[in-house]
């Protein structure tokens, strides 16, 4: 709800919220709210678990208008070449957990992706959980589910983009790719890792180094360092 509040106040019609919560981080969301021109409806906690359907409100719901986004990653891509942006890019093959979604949508926004992307036939779509979890990125950054990963990526490569998968077994650690210029970083799920054709189409693999005793990390982490490293090169 903050990052609504944020990102586009006029969306947001009106605030339904627990009176009784009086801590100072309700309080600053208030503020906010008030600021933004929200109208706000005090309430019980059972009329939120009525209107959000479950008690897991935390003592706000809103009423909000749709936000238009991105219709199509053509679109996107088109857009950002025309201002001269490189694209970055983070595609997940096989990520079927929606809080690993959630949290790979979360970091992709932190680190300033311009998209997710995922296959139809084989990831978590949005959910109440996803959006949870993704703490308003859900809203923020576009996630576009294709029917056929293989022959987005091959369409991305059309585009110049460099696809860039991740395996614990590539002889090259992140450290030492350039991220600077378009790319898209592919992971697989925690265990399984990205499907055959998906790892045969990438451009490049790379693996994170893990000196410790555990063999690899969550999908959402391992985003999270692949992604943070690229932001860190194109900041430099």
């Amino acid at each position: 709800m903050g990052v609504r509040l944020k990102t586009a106040p006029q969306s947001v019609l009106e605030v339904f919220f627990d009176a009784s919560r009086r801590d100072a981080r309700m309080r600053q969301f208030m503020d906010r709210a008030r600021e933004a021109g929200v109208r706000l409806v005090e309430s019980d906690g059972l009329r939120l678990a009525k209107l959000c359907g479950s008690h897991g409100h935390q003592g706000v719901v809103a009423r909000v208008q749709a936000v238009e986004q991105v219709h199509s990653l053509d679109e996107l891509l088109e857009d950002l070449e025309a201002r001269g942006i490189p694209p970055l890019l983070l595609v997940l093959d096989g990520v079927t957990d929606p809080h690993n979604l959630g949290a790979c949508l979360r970091v992709a926004d932190g680190a300033g992706a311009h998209a997710v992307i995922a296959p139809k036939d084989h990831a978590a779509g949005i959910n109440a959980t996803v959006a949870k979890v993704a703490s308003g990125a859900a809203e923020t950054v576009p996630y576009f589910m294709v029917t056929n990963l293989a022959r987005t990526l091959g369409e991305l490569k059309e585009r110049n983009i460099w696809c860039i998968g991740t395996s614990d077994d590539a002889p090259r650690t992140l450290y030492d790719v350039d991220f600077k210029g378009p790319v898209a970083l592919v992971l697989g799920a925690e265990g399984e890792g990205m499907r055959q054709l998906t790892r045969k189409t990438c451009d490049e693999l790379i693996s994170i180094p893990m000196q410790g005793a555990v063999e690899s990390l969550n999908v959402s982490v391992a985003s999270g360092v692949c992604l943070y490293e690229a932001l860190r090169q194109r900041r430099g």
